[in-house]
């Protein structure tokens, strides 16, 4: 099968790639609210009354691991979103999301995780973080491989959805993905449930991004450019890599500290029992 030779080359050896803005992504709306600066080592997106800002990524991924950090709106954030994630396209898209909404000043950010496998979603986790993502830059990582997507914040794992194909739960691993990020007006939803709306005057609201890192398998028509080379083992540790006993308690310290929503514990939501991806080890 020609998907099972891809995976064999994707997990000899990823093709790195160390970040330059211009280079590696492209604006791809909001005039100009988003900026490549410094030589394309740091961009800007920006949001005001009339619009917000976004990128792509110029490359598609087929399995990596995907690094960026990010510098949240300061201040009073309230209903603004800044969206990084991984996705396809189409109605039957995969996606791995990483949104931030905004707050007032001096309350947390949520930070939302969400899952989609072959269109569907409705896997959502959040999050309080345990520093101000608006003081500094803060590494925001995404490890997907085979048989895991990894959520990860500064190094230390938050989220684990394992592929549970075996249940009948579909999992990413057919579609490849390019890299988003948006910042954009979510008032009518994203703070506190949209009572508290979007405050103008302090606008432009901007967020800041730097230092991304893909170690992934890139995908160009239709096949993948990740070399095979003696060197494979240095640079695709991440293509088997899971949740060692550390990285579990870290985890764990995380989910019952900092997380506030769990899809999995929403009885509400589903009353005849939680999905079958929710009963992982």
């Amino acid at each position: 099968m020609a998907l099972s030779l891809l995976l064999l080359v994707c997990s000899l050896m990823a093709s790195a790639s160390a970040g330059n803005f211009d280079q590696d992504f492209q604006i791809t709306w909001g005039d100009e609210r988003a900026k490549i600066l410094e030589n394309g080592q740091l961009l800007t997106l920006s949001l005001d009354k009339p619009s917000g800002s976004g990128f792509q990524s110029k490359n598609e991924y087929l399995f990596g691991k995907i690094d960026m950090q990010l510098k949240l709106v300061p201040g009073n954030s309230a209903g603004t979103v800044t969206a990084y994630y991984l996705s396809s396209q189409g109605p039957t898209h995969d996606e791995i999301d990483f949104e931030f909404l905004g707050n007032l000043s001096g309350d947390p950010y949520t930070l939302h995780t969400n899952v989609f496998s072959q269109g569907k979603g409705n896997r959502e986790m959040q999050f309080h973080l345990w520093f101000d993502p608006t003081k500094d830059f803060h590494t925001y990582s995404i490890l997907w491989n085979p048989k895991h997507i990894i959520f990860m914040v500064d190094g230390i794992p938050i989220r684990d959805f394992k592929n549970m194909e075996s249940r009948g739960v579909a999992f990413p691993r057919n579609q490849p993905m390019r890299i988003y990020s948006s910042l954009w007006n979510a008032d009518d939803w994203a703070t506190q449930g949209g009572r508290i709306k979007t405050d103008w005057t302090n606008a432009p609201f901007t967020a800041s991004y730097r230092n991304f890192n893909a170690d992934a398998c890139i995908w160009s028509s239709g096949t993948s450019n990740c070399p095979s080379t003696s060197t494979a083992s240095a640079s695709s540790d991440w293509w088997n890599q899971e949740l060692d006993s550390t990285s579990q308690e870290r985890m764990r310290w995380v989910q019952t500290n900092y997380m506030i929503y769990n899809y999995c514990a929403d009885l509400k939501r589903f009353p005849q029992g939680p999905p079958p991806e929710c009963s992982a080890a």
